[in-house]
């Protein structure tokens, strides 16, 4: 009876991650399909004739310019949410602040908050501060997505951690700062890497804030790309699922190369 349950888990847990993963399937698959076959009925779940004529199209285009961008954009407000988030988080767990939890509520309920909310605000701000037109105006702008959730994620990990540690610390002459770089920070690679990568995703995947605060499109990231896209290129799909190939690449590869890590970080911090 157990096995047959873990069976049936197992079996369950495939078909979820096949309905969730078949988009995916289904926009590389049209990126190497011909023009024809994409409107072929029934439709073909194989190309029957690979073309990269697409790909080449979109590597002409203006492509590598919004990869460029995204990359910019996604790593300074990664750097930027790291360098507010961790010491926040760590005084938010070893210190007696009063409000905190008020100030913790206000974290959850920007979460909650859609993005158009604080749209009109930041404009005005980022007006005002001559940040317009500029890398800086998405940047600052997804990384009050970030930093929220990574605050909440990385206090939790924090509060696991024994002060024994930073004591036994002190002992040997260091200073509170001195055992926060030295012994809190590299057994918090875990969380801080989870708190990394989704803040870069939430940046990479980022399209409001980008083709609202910059007017210039030589600054647009991928994803304002492909919406600029869809009007040039019209009906032909294997171009866009080309161009939105490409720009979920990244995504994939770091994904991939940080799984262990991602899952390690999340369970750690979801903990007390």
């Amino acid at each position: 009876m157990n096995k047959r349950k873990e069976w049936m888990k197992n079996l369950l847990g495939v078909i979820l991650v096949a309905v969730f993963l078949f988009p995916v399937y289904w926009m590389i698959i049209t990126a190497f399909k011909t023009q024809t076959e994409i409107f072929q009925s029934p439709p073909t779940f194989f190309p029957k004739e690979f073309q990269i004529s697409s790909f080449i199209t979109i590597l002409q285009g203006d492509i590598t310019q919004y990869f460029m961008n995204s990359v910019i954009i996604s790593s300074l407000a990664t750097l930027l949410v790291l360098l507010l988030a961790v010491p926040s988080a760590y005084g938010l767990a070893r210190f007696k602040i009063r409000g905190i939890k008020t100030m913790l509520l206000i974290y959850l309920v920007t979460q909650m908050l859609p993005a158009t909310v604080v749209l009109t605000p930041l404009f005005i701000v980022f007006n005002n501060l001559n940040l317009l037109n500029s890398y800086w105006g998405p940047v600052l702008a997804t990384s009050t997505l970030g930093i929220p959730f990574s605050v909440l994620l990385l206090r939790t990990f924090f509060i696991g951690i024994p002060k024994e540690l930073e004591e036994a610390a002190k002992i040997d002459g260091c200073s509170r700062l001195r055992a926060f770089l030295q012994v809190i920070i590299p057994i918090s690679i875990p969380s801080i890497v989870v708190c990394g990568a989704i803040s870069f995703f939430f940046a990479w995947g980022d399209l409001i804030y980008s083709i609202t605060f910059n007017r210039n499109q030589d600054l647009w990231p991928l994803t304002a790309g492909i919406y600029n896209a869809i009007g040039r290129y019209g009906i032909e799909w294997n171009n866009l699922m080309s161009f939105a190939t490409i720009s979920v690449i990244p995504v994939i590869i770091i994904f991939i190369l940080l799984q262990k890590h991602l899952v390690e970080g999340l369970v750690s911090g979801s903990v007390k």
